[in-house]
């Protein structure tokens, strides 16, 4: 009866009735209705918050247009999106429309951070599509970042190599983005390796440590008894990225990369955008234009050769021998463990900056060693040529320390990596400061490659010393001479048993050869190996066939992405090249074009070695699995380890073992951390489907 009040009996029953609270059941059909709402929220309001620029209504795909609106959703209210799509659905195109909503709608500019090779491809992105921005290479970050004027926009392909916090590179580019509060696109089909610390470095570019994400790992929370517990453990906020990064759950990594990650698969975007054309079954994406591009089918093939383990004028069953197992696994490889050679009682105290060099050298340890060890035996798998040259590398490496030894001068040591004096000699040096016989061609003896080790000392210590860190060589105990000499004398050994080594008998190269004009003599076929002097051995002996249309390229090469629009001008849109003297039909590449390239005008991929990570696999057969690949079917060959050589590296074992980690994490299909694991077996028996990526399992 109060006048002040009335009565709200009969609206609150009906608002309790219509809501969660109601004793009335529900269909499942429209609880999950609700719990795809409230997933989708961030979705929708992306789609419905930003406006693509029309030139990109008219190129994009209706899955490519939701990617850009979704990313740009988080890019605007957290400060950082990763782009994942799946190799080959056009990440760099949904970036580029990323950064010019931001350009147009809020008048930034773009700083976009990309491998060396594909510079020159962002760079015509940049011009095509009218953006604000500056191309900078990795390589050219710790030059340049430091002194770059204020980008608000910052893009990173191929961020997954960024996920060591403790480089150089990665110092340099977080400083950059945190000091100009820039808002960060990141592009990576495989943002995960083998841990989950992979994620949580990628997002720390752009994440502060103590920041309140809204989410915490709740599995690991309550697996260890609650909040109060968390907190007694750790030291860190508990809706944090630190927090995460305590979490073991899948769960937990879902939950934070959802806040992220625009992530779809192949077959997602099959079930879910694509059209089926009737007449023959097959599935497609439809251009503006009207024209298709159907989904492909990918081929495992094998390569076989004859190869007779017991003939003993084999090259390669020389090479393969138990006599060559034998004096691998002898060696010391000092130079991989120079900490282990360290006098402690020596009259001679290191400097200030020596002593820092022998930290560094502590931490390679025996693991270096093994690795080193095992990377020869790699080789061999890659190429008997390039084994042997390897080995002829390792000898003049282990006098050119003997002679600093013998003279008492000191040391060259790498500044980045334990084995960059490796790197170094093979890639870095200008040949044209080398006289002609200092050149390595299989030197059989010892003199001469010490000879040659103190030209090439010389050299290094005349013009290229900034690239080094210097130690005295009277701090090491006199075990690492002999030692050195004890290597290069059972590396000499193995020389001489591959010293008659033939090309023209070389049953890999051959089969190659074979495969390239007799089983595909009018296909483009891309031919990929992990080692330099592989690739430039395949080039010196194709030209001695007389191979036409033929080039090969490298991570020495000056412009790679040159040679990949020769090699497909339909698909970079080179139309001057098409048809002409200058278009390929087979490039030999090292991995420097297996990540971001469009070379989709072929469709034949050869893996003359095996890789040591599945994901290169992926890649390489990303490049010609693309939007606007014309064939049913992209073939994919590999030359597989010999069975007496997989015993000794374990090649299969380890990828198998890879392929479970990833498999774990990146997930079968749309589900990005969960999945069944790949059979390596089914690579080698060509299981059709086994290249595809994992998260499509």
């Amino acid at each position: 009866n109060d006048r002040w009040c009335i009565d709200i009996s009969d609206e609150l029953a009906e608002i309790i009735d219509t809501s969660w609270a109601s004793d009335r059941l529900l269909s499942p059909y429209h609880i999950y209705l609700k719990m795809a709402y409230h997933l989708s929220q961030e979705a929708i309001a992306g789609i419905t918050q930003f406006t693509l620029p029309k030139e990109f209504e008219e190129k994009l795909f209706e899955f490519q247009q939701k990617a850009v609106l979704i990313a740009a959703r988080h890019l605007h209210k957290r400060g950082g999106v990763i782009i994942g799509d799946v190799v080959g659905f056009g990440k760099t195109f949904i970036a580029t429309a990323l950064a010019r909503i931001f350009e147009d709608d809020f008048f930034l500019e773009t700083l976009i951070i990309c491998p060396k090779n594909i510079v020159k491809m962002w760079e015509d992105y940049v011009h095509k599509y009218r953006l604000r921005a500056k191309v900078l290479s990795y390589s050219l970050v710790l030059k340049e970042l430091p002194e770059m004027r204020r980008y608000r926009i910052v893009v990173l392909d191929e961020s997954h190599n960024l996920r060591n916090r403790e480089g150089k590179r990665y110092k340099a580019i977080q400083e950059y983005i945190q000091l100009n509060d820039s808002k960060v696109i990141m592009l990576s089909a495989t943002p995960y390796n083998k841990t989950y610390l992979d994620l949580s470095n990628q997002l720390r570019l752009f994440i502060e440590e103590d920041k309140d994400l809204g989410v915490g790992p709740e599995n690991y929370i309550n697996n260890i008894g609650g909040r109060v517990q968390f907190s007694g453990r750790h030291q860190v906020g508990i809706r944090t990225i630190a927090a995460f990064e305590n979490s073991p759950y899948a769960d937990d990594w879902r939950e934070l990369m959802r806040l992220f990650l625009v992530r779809r698969t192949k077959s997602f975007i099959r079930d879910n955008y694509a059209k089926e054309d009737t007449s023959n079954g097959r599935k497609y994406l439809e251009f503006h234009d009207g024209t298709r591009s159907y989904f492909t089918d990918r081929i495992p093939k094998k390569v076989e050769y004859e190869f007779n383990p017991d003939d003993p004028n084999d090259q390669y069953a020389k090479l393969y021998s138990q006599k060559v197992v034998d004096l691998i696994h002898r060696l010391n490889l000092p130079r991989y463990g120079l900490a282990n050679y360290i006098d402690s009682k020596s009259a001679i105290l290191p400097t200030k900056k020596e002593e820092v060099i022998i930290q560094n050298l502590s931490r390679a340890g025996k693991r270096l060693i093994g690795f080193s060890r095992t990377g020869l035996f790699k080789r061999l798998e890659s190429s008997g040529y390039s084994f042997l040259l390897s080995v002829s590398r390792q000898i003049l490496r282990n006098y050119l320390f003997v002679f600093a030894i013998d003279n008492k001068l000191p040391l060259p040591i790498g500044t980045q990596e334990a084995d960059v004096l490796d790197t170094f000699i093979e890639r870095d040096v200008d040949l044209d400061d080398l006289e002609e016989e200092t050149f390595i061609n299989f030197i059989f003896d010892e003199e001469t490659y010490y000879n040659k080790a103190e030209k090439i000392y010389d050299l290094l210590n005349r013009k290229y010393s900034s690239r080094f860190d210097w130690i005295n060589s009277q701090l090491f105990t006199n075990s690492l001479k002999k030692e050195l000499i004890f290597d290069s004398e059972n590396l000499l050994e193995i020389l001489k048993i591959g010293k008659d080594w033939n090309p023209d008998a070389d049953r890999q190269l051959n089969a190659l050869y074979s495969l390239l004009t007799k089983d595909h003599p009018k296909d483009k076929i891309l031919v990929f190996t992990q080692y330099a002097d592989t690739a430039y051995y395949l080039e010196k002996e194709f030209r001695k066939r007389k191979m036409k249309q033929f080039e090969c390229v490298t991570g020495d090469h000056e412009n790679p992405t040159a040679l990949a629009y020769r090699f497909s001008p339909i698909s970079n849109e080179q139309p001057k090249i098409e048809g002409t003297i200058e278009e390929l039909r087979i490039l030999v590449s090292t991995d420097v074009l297996s990540e971001g390239q469009n070379l989709q005008d072929g469709h034949v991929i050869v893996n003359y070695d095996l890789p040591w990570a599945i994901i290169r696999l992926i890649q390489r057969a990303g490049r010609v699995d693309r939007i606007g690949q014309k064939a049913e079917e992209i073939l994919c060959y590999s030359f597989l380890p010999e069975d007496g050589l997989e015993r000794i590296i374990n090649l299969r074992g380890r990828l198998t073992r890879r392929i479970r980690e990833n498999a774990e994490v990146v997930g079968a299909d749309e589900v990005f951390f969960e999945g069944d694991p790949v059979n390596i077996q089914d690579l080698y028996n060509e299981k059709s489907g086994i290249l595809d990526d994992e998260d499509e399992k």
